[in-house]
């Protein structure tokens, strides 16, 4: 019963932030934001780190390559295993996203995940970046609700397992 009203809220949130907040007139700002955490972007970034700061820049390239290895599976391993619908498909006909996702299920969202991850190993690692990253992952997972392919639990969840995972990693790589 307590699944039941969690996911209501959950559904009444996301209505009421895309009512609000989903035109099409940002639905471009938030495609652009998004993509931003497809997944090359993280294999650039780490590219272009070891470029400018070659050793320096090791410790922090490995820690976001391992919890990007345990964070990935978990994402895949969770979308399959809750099968939770995307708004779009709970409510078919009444309701239209900005873009189509990548695959059929919502929770977690991978987008989010991989943005929490990078979040998480800033801040062990360059935790001066965090005044930059921190809102630009938040960002991230508020545009996945305005283009209509999440809700705010998947965001959530996608955002606990992204930090996870580098917690994980951590563990492994610094034990």
């Amino acid at each position: 019963m307590k699944l039941a009203r969690l996911a209501a809220f959950d559904q009444y949130f996301f209505s009421w932030l895309f009512q609000r907040f989903g035109s099409s007139t940002l639905a471009p700002l938030c495609l652009y934001c998004s993509r931003t955490a497809d997944g090359p972007s993280y294999a650039l970034l780490a590219f272009l780190l070891w470029l400018l700061q070659g050793e320096a820049a090791l410790e922090f390239i490995l820690l976001l390559a391992v919890a990007y290895a345990i964070e990935l599976p978990s994402y895949l391993l969770l979308k399959n295993l809750f099968r939770r619908a995307r708004p779009a498909e709970l409510w078919q006909g009444h309701f239209q996203p900005h873009i189509l996702p990548s695959d059929r299920f919502s929770l977690p969202s991978g987008h989010t995940a991989g943005a929490f991850v990078l979040l998480g190993v800033v801040a062990i690692v360059a935790p001066f970046w965090l005044i930059v990253v921190f809102p630009w992952a938040l960002c991230v997972g508020l545009s996945r609700i305005l283009l209509g392919v999440h809700f705010p639990g998947d965001v959530c969840a996608g955002a606990a397992l992204g930090l996870l995972a580098v917690l994980l990693a951590q563990m492994v790589l610094f034990p």
